[in-house]
Order: structure tokens, then sequence, then C-alpha cells
């Protein structure tokens, strides 16, 4: 199976009270992230903001149970230790 995508959804005030919801991916490094999408318009709300962006989020995904995935080939490597610590005695 494909690799989820790192999809982040946040808000930005634009201007006092002005609230736009953004959409963006992490790149081929982690420290970069491109814009996927905003909102046209400006919520009076963060909330509202923010609600919006999810929901345009989730309509970007064709399958609910197995989230955002990347296109292609696999991406995962079967033979690749996992990621993360491993507990184990000291």
């Amino acid at each position: 199976m494909n690799r989820l995508r790192r999809i982040a959804v946040f808000v930005e005030e634009v201007g006092a009270g002005n609230y736009h919801w953004v959409l963006h991916e992490q790149g081929d490094d982690a420290s970069e992230w491109i814009e996927l999408s905003a909102s046209p318009m400006a919520y009076d709300l963060w909330l509202d903001a923010f609600e919006d962006g999810c929901a345009e989020l989730v309509r970007m995904v064709p399958d609910e149970r197995a989230g955002p995935r990347a296109t292609g080939e696999d991406d995962e490597d079967e033979d690749a230790p996992p990621v993360g610590p491993i507990d184990g005695p000291d």
C-alpha cells in the first residue's frame, strides 16, 4: 500500500478577523511544505475556517478508511527497519 501523504490543515489570519484555511503537503525535504489549496473567501471565525479546511481535506480522499495516499508504486520498503525508537534493554 502506498504511504500516507503528510497534509496539514491550518488557518491563516490575513487581516484582523479575516481567516483562511490552507492545505500544505510536506515535500521531499521535511522542512519543505507546498501549498495545495486555500480558501477562496475569508471567514469571520477561526473555527469555521478550520472546519471547512478539514472538510476540503476529506473531499480530496477517495477512500476515507485509508486516508490520503501517495500515487504511483508502493513507496514502502518491506525490508526497511521500523521508524522511531526501539524499546529494549540499554
